[in-house]
């Protein structure tokens, strides 16, 4: 007698789920590893879950019916397996929807103008045509207030379907929000990883940012609490390494890329930027003094095979810019606002490589 699969299908007919009263093929619980050897038959029953109440009486009577529809010859006894279906995990709500990506600027070690480069890198994508946000998450040392000088500005909170949002400032044709518009700026803020956290999340979630092409994020400096919260928070697309030519921001800035490049974290690294790589004095704009090393960064950039995106020098006109409220990328055609433009278009073309060659990052799960 020759088996063939339409034959054991005509006999499962006649098997009926208890629990439904509806027979197992229309139902779909045959499943489609069906072999035929000779005169062995094996295929699995699939269940909704792999403790069903019916498992057990469901597959004793799929065997019977075999038996009694095609033979006693054929051989079923314990080859009917069973498989339970996975539900479909829930996607996680995004964070951001409406971002296309999310760019974080981090430093090993404080007062390396993490913050400058933020400002400007920010102001300059913004002049080069794309819709831009900056979030100051340098909880206990926001500067983004007094660099775009809005430091007495207050974002409007309004009720958006039900819940509570924050409205960012917009200035220099940025949308921004640091928590150095909530707190008493002449206090130093002493608040625990967790509330700090807390407080970040909210700047994030609880805003309305609109459609942007780029958030920047301007981190506090190390590693912590912040930098692991925005990982497990978002999907960051990558990061921006900021640091001097200094032996000693060197060694800090290389423990920030190993963490961000590191298996438990595995974000994308876009690149380096040297800040005050030399001095230029505005009398002698041809003269460099390296007073803190010379190229340092680029050697760093080159030991750890990450791209060196820029070498921003250390002249008066940033800081005098910065302190003023105007970052200096905002100027039209002077040197150092062309540079900060030309440091945004190769940020640009590093994340169009990186969105082209790898997957999305992944949102981070610390185990602990």
């Amino acid at each position: 007698m020759t088996i063939y699969p339409q034959l054991v299908l005509d006999a499962l007919v006649h098997v009926r789920y208890p629990g439904n009263g509806k027979d197992i093929v229309s139902s779909g619980m045959v499943h489609d590893d069906l072999k035929i050897d000779g005169n062995k038959i094996s295929f699995s029953l699939v269940f909704e879950k792999s403790n069903d109440p019916f498992s057990k009486s469901v597959v004793k009577a799929a065997e019977q019916a075999i038996l009694t529809y095609i033979g006693e010859q054929v051989e079923i006894k314990g080859n009917i397996g069973i498989i339970a279906k996975e539900a479909p995990k829930p996607k996680p709500t995004p964070i951001l929807p409406n971002v296309k990506n999310i760019i974080a600027v981090s430093s090993g070690k404080g007062g390396v103008g993490k913050s400058t480069i933020s400002s400007n890198l920010a102001v300059a994508l913004a002049a080069l045509g794309y819709k831009v946000g900056l979030l100051d998450a340098d909880i206990h040392g926001p500067s983004i207030p007094k660099m775009f000088g809005v430091e007495d500005a207050h974002p409007e909170i309004i009720e958006i379907e039900g819940k509570h949002t924050i409205i960012p400032i917009e200035k220099y044709g940025v949308k921004l929000l640091s928590i150095g518009f909530f707190v008493d700026a002449q206090n130093a803020l002493v608040w625990r990883g967790p509330v700090a956290s807390n407080a970040l999340k909210q700047l994030i979630t609880d805003a309305d940012w609109g459609e942007l092409d780029y958030f920047v994020m301007d981190l506090p400096p190390g590693t912590g609490d912040i930098h692991l919260t925005l990982v497990q928070t978002m999907s960051i697309t990558g990061v921006v390494i900021v640091s001097t030519p200094q032996e000693v921001a060197l060694a800090d800035a290389r423990k920030g890329i190993n963490m961000y490049m590191g298996d438990k974290v595995n974000v994308p690294v876009l690149g380096l930027v040297e800040n005050m790589a030399w001095f230029t004095p505005a009398e002698l704009p041809q003269n460099k003094y390296y007073i803190f090393g010379k190229e340092g960064g680029k050697r760093l950039a080159e030991e750890l095979n990450i791209p060196l995106l820029g070498q921003i020098p250390l002249v008066q006109s940033i800081r005098e810019c910065g302190d003023a409220g105007k970052p200096v990328a905002y100027d039209e055609d002077t040197v150092m606002s062309i540079a900060f433009k030309e440091l945004a278009q190769r940020v640009v073309d590093r994340v169009e490589v990186r969105n082209s060659t790898m997957e999305a990052t992944k949102r981070v799960q610390i185990v602990k």
